[in-house]
Parts: structure tokens; sequence; C-alpha cells
């Protein structure tokens, strides 16, 4: 896990240093490069939080099912649950979208 954030640290200064540097060199500014960084941010990080729930909670509906074959719909409605953190990204990554 260690890795993964010091990995994500990393990526995320380096967008900011590339942000910076495209901001310079057109109109002093380095908002565009800022809203270029929130939507990926938006957009990544959502599917990340999500592809760690369903990993969780498909493991245990998959169990559950396995045990009474009645809670199959119960298990999906929970496994589709977590989808909604992408969604909110993808919606949140195109408003910004309209501000470039």
């Amino acid at each position: 896990m260690k890795k993964v954030l010091t990995a994500l640290g990393m990526m995320v200064l380096g967008a900011l240093a590339m942000a910076a540097e495209n901001g310079a060199g057109g109109d002093g500014s380095i908002g565009k490069g800022l809203i270029g960084l929130g939507i990926g941010l938006a957009v990544g990080l959502g599917a990340l939080g999500t592809g760690v729930a369903q990993a969780r909670i498909g493991s245990a509906g998959v169990g559950a099912v396995a045990e009474k074959p009645g809670m199959f719909g119960t298990a999906l409605i929970f496994l589709l649950l977590p989808e909604t953190l992408v969604i909110f990204g993808l919606v949140i990554a195109f408003i910004l979208l309209g501000r470039l």
C-alpha cells in the first residue's frame, strides 16, 4: 500500500509541475492545468475506490449466494452500489471539462 501511495503522490506532483510549466508559457496562470488535474483525480480516484469496494463486496456476495441462492438479487444490488462513485466522478469531469 505504501508503494501505491508513493506512486500516486509522485504522479500528482509531476502533474502539478507540468501544469505550472504549461501555465507559465501561456497567460501566466495554472488554472487550466489544475482543472485537468482535477478531472484526472476525480475519475481515477473514483475508479480506484470502486475497484477496492467491489473486490470485497463481490467475494462476500459470491459466498452468500453459494450458501443461499435466493440472495443473488441482494448481492447484485450491493455490488452495483459502489459504481455510483465512478458515475459521480464522470459527472464532475464533464462539469470541469466545460470550464477548460
